[in-house]
C-alpha cells in the first residue's frame, strides 16, 4: 500500500490527525526481491512487535463506545498515545483497512473507528487498493 500524500487532516469535526504518509511506515514492504509480505506474515509482524501487545491497558480503553470521532479519540487517549511511538504502527492501520470485518472495531494504528472509515472511502475513492 503507498502511502497517501494528502496533507489534508483525516476528519472534519476540527480535530488533527495524522495523514496516512505519517502513520504509514516508509518499510512497509519486504525487499523488493523477496515480494511484498503476505497478510499472514504481516498479522504475525504486527501480532510480535506492536507496542499493545504487552497488554498495560484494559482493553477497554482499545474500544471507544461513542461514535463521533472527537469523542471517541478522547475516550481512546490512552491507547491512541501507545499507538504514537509503535514500530509498526502502519502495517496495523494497513491491516484494519484491509481487513474491515475487524477492523472497523476499536484503535488500529493510532486512529479510531471513525477516523479510518473516513480514510478508507478517501482511499476506495481514489482508486487505492489496501
Amino acid at each position: 500500500m503507498a502511502p497517501h500524500a494528502s496533507a489534508e487532516p483525516l476528519t472534519t469535526d476540527g480535530a488533527t490527525s495524522p495523514s496516512l504518509a505519517a502513520v504509514i511506515s516508509p518499510g512497509y514492504a519486504a525487499p523488493p526481491a523477496l515480494g511484498p509480505l503476505t497478510d499472514r506474515a504481516l498479522w504475525a509482524r504486527v501480532a510480535r512487535s506492536a507496542q499493545c501487545a504487552d497488554g498495560v491497558l484494559d482493553p477497554d480503553e482499545w474500544f471507544p463506545v461513542s461514535e463521533p470521532a472527537r469523542v471517541a479519540r478522547q475516550e481512546a487517549a490512552a491507547a491512541i498515545a501507545v499507538c504514537a511511538d509503535c514500530l509498526v504502527r502502519g502495517e496495523c492501520l494497513a491491516l484494519s483497512l484491509r481487513h474491515w470485518d475487524v477492523g472497523r472495531h476499536g484503535v488500529w494504528g493510532g486512529l479510531v473507528a471513525a477516523d479510518r472509515a473516513q480514510l478508507r472511502a478517501r482511499l476506495r475513492a481514489g482508486g487505492r487498493r489496501f
